[in-house]
């Protein structure tokens, strides 16, 4: 295992690393953490040069435990280069991570704590969805998400207390090869790391192309949540 094998650091961490060998995951602190007890949930994370695949020990959503912003334990870590060049290694001594070192995680149903059907409805049906091509070097990331109403996908580049974004029915390339499961329903997407966004056409991942002439009348992708 190389020593400091990730180079991105939060701010202000100094040289203290973020996944951290040999070292336990930290206790949570009293009301950080969603009622109920500690499971594992598999996840598969990416950096810059680096896939890790193994369980998070965390309690409630994986989206909320990654914003919190606050290390997490891990258990049965493996790890490889990003591209899937080679094979998968156990990683024991990876004991926990740090979300500002993650650029992207893969979720599935697993993340989230028991819902019943319409209780998932209802968590997208004041939201406006958004078919979108995010360049998150060195990755793209293409899929929908779902924003309040007066937002545009723009405002993903903005700072906010919400690290990660969803983005679901994704795909993520690193440059011709994709690095994500096709099976996968979420990406979950680290916003620091986030350099562009655009409307695509999720068939093909290419931005829409501006017609000749002016509008017909009606409202943009760009103002229809205004």
């Amino acid at each position: 295992m190389p020593f400091g094998f990730l180079r991105r650091r939060k701010p202000g961490s100094g040289s203290g690393g973020a996944i951290a060998p040999g070292r336990p995951g930290p206790e949570a602190a009293p009301g950080s953490m969603h009622a109920g007890a500690a499971r594992g949930v598999p996840f598969i994370a990416l950096t810059e040069d680096w896939r890790l695949r193994g369980q998070m020990l965390i309690s409630g959503r994986l989206s909320d435990a990654l914003n919190r912003r606050e290390a997490i334990a891990i258990t049965e870590v493996s790890w490889g280069p990003t591209d899937g060049s080679a094979p998968l290694e156990d990683a024991p001594g990876l004991q926990s991570v740090d979300p500002y070192d993650l650029i992207l995680v893969t979720a599935g149903d697993d993340s989230l704590p028991p819902l019943t059907e319409p209780e998932r409805t209802a968590l997208k049906v004041h939201k406006v969805a958004y078919d979108v091509g995010l360049e998150v070097p060195p990755f793209r990331v293409i899929g929908t998400v779902y924003l309040h109403p007066g937002s545009d996908p723009d405002r993903l580049l903005d700072r906010s207390s919400e690290m990660f974004v969803p983005v679901v029915g994704a795909v993520a390339r690193l440059g011709e090869v994709e690095v994500t499961d096709p099976e996968v329903e979420v990406i979950l997407v680290n916003r620091f790391y986030l350099r562009g966004v655009e409307q695509v056409d999720r068939r093909t991942g290419a931005p829409h192309q501006k017609l000749p002439g002016g509008p017909l009348g009606g409202i943009s992708w760009q103002d229809r949540s205004r």
